[in-house]
């Protein structure tokens, strides 16, 4: 069993990478439908930036619950301490991984070495998979597959009345991947090519080589060629950049076609159908049903989780300062002893 306190990461003011305290904590105790997780790896993401900063820019009233002091995370991977009495699946010693409470809450204390989760956010981690990936995995894997592969869910979109429904994808379909070295773009080329895609991947030309060796049919150097001059007639663009940015896609688009931000830009719903195009984005949310697909794509080398660096717990400052530096191949991981 746990001891009373451990380690966790904790900032009591909003700001930069400073702000993150290693601190002793209680120890949390798993509720009804919970699981205790012993963690062994933490998954960065650019929402722990964004709550870390206090989520500046955003109105007040479409800002997510949050209160000071904050455990900040949501990725984890790593060993079940304790069980509820009321969950069934998940077993003390079982090896988990998930994406937890996203995005009914913003942060959910993962940066820690204990913290509970729905029993329903979890899945069971392969034993070929190390937790570093199985970390990685978690929100970066749930966005490309609900953008890709399946919604799984029926909540409304907070940027759109339109519900989001990914396109079917196969041999006959090419796709531009926008980002194709980040964490969500890695993994959706990745899963692009386990569906039969053609797949354009868009990044900068130091990560050439790495993105072929994933499955890259073609790869655009940003800083040589703007692709919205060199590609025309594909069927999806997948931004993971967006932003205000996003819409310069649209003329790479066959009619019929679709343009999926990950960050959701301005669009014009007039120019979208006189163009004959879908734009369309949704809202990454926990699943332990889709992350239990991801793992088995994972096990068996469909897919792999590339990490572009690891921190030890104790220096997440350090780690958020890499992810401010961008360019990054993969994922940002916190290792937990």
């Amino acid at each position: 069993m746990p001891t009373e306190t451990m380690k966790a990461i904790r900032l009591h003011e909003y700001g930069g990478p400073e702000v993150l305290r290693h601190e002793e904590v209680p120890v949390p105790v798993a509720g009804p439908g919970e699981v205790l997780i012993r963690v062994h790896a933490v998954g960065l993401n650019p929402p722990d930036w964004y709550a870390r900063e206090g989520m500046p820019g955003v109105p007040a009233e479409l800002k997510p619950p949050m209160s000071l002091p904050l455990i900040p995370g949501t990725d984890v991977s790593g060993v079940v301490a304790a069980v509820a009495a009321d969950v069934d699946g998940f077993a003390v010693g079982d090896e988990v991984f998930g994406l937890l409470r996203f995005p009914s809450a913003l942060q959910s204390d993962a940066y820690a070495e204990y913290v509970t989760s729905p029993a329903s956010d979890l899945a069971h981690k392969p034993a070929t998979v190390d937790h570093a990936r199985a970390a990685g995995l978690a929100m970066s894997g749930l966005t490309a597959w609900q953008f890709l592969i399946d919604l799984g869910h029926d909540h409304p979109s907070p940027f759109q009345q339109a519900r989001h429904s990914p396109m079917a994808l196969d041999s006959g379909k090419t796709v531009l991947v926008n980002g194709a070295a980040g964490g969500v773009g890695h993994l959706a080329l990745q899963l692009a090519k386990w569906k039969g895609a053609r797949v354009i991947a868009v990044a900068s030309g130091a990560h050439e080589a790495f993105l072929r060796e994933l499955g890259a049919d073609e790869f655009i150097d940003y800083t040589k060629d703007r692709p919205e001059d060199t590609v025309r007639d594909v069927d999806l663009v997948l931004d993971n950049v967006g932003g205000p940015h996003s819409r310069r896609f649209l003329r790479t688009l066959k009619r019929g076609g679709a343009l999926y931000p990950v960050y959701f830009g301005e669009f014009d719903d007039e120019e979208n159908a006189r163009l004959g195009v879908t734009v369309t984005a949704t809202q990454v949310r926990a699943s332990g049903a889709q992350l239990a697909e991801l793992a088995g794509l994972l096990a068996d080398g469909t897919i792999d989780v590339a990490i572009d660096s690891t921190f030890a717990l104790k220096d997440a400052q350090a780690a958020h300062e890499r992810a401010a530096k961008g360019h990054l191949r993969g994922k940002i991981v916190l290792t937990v002893a």
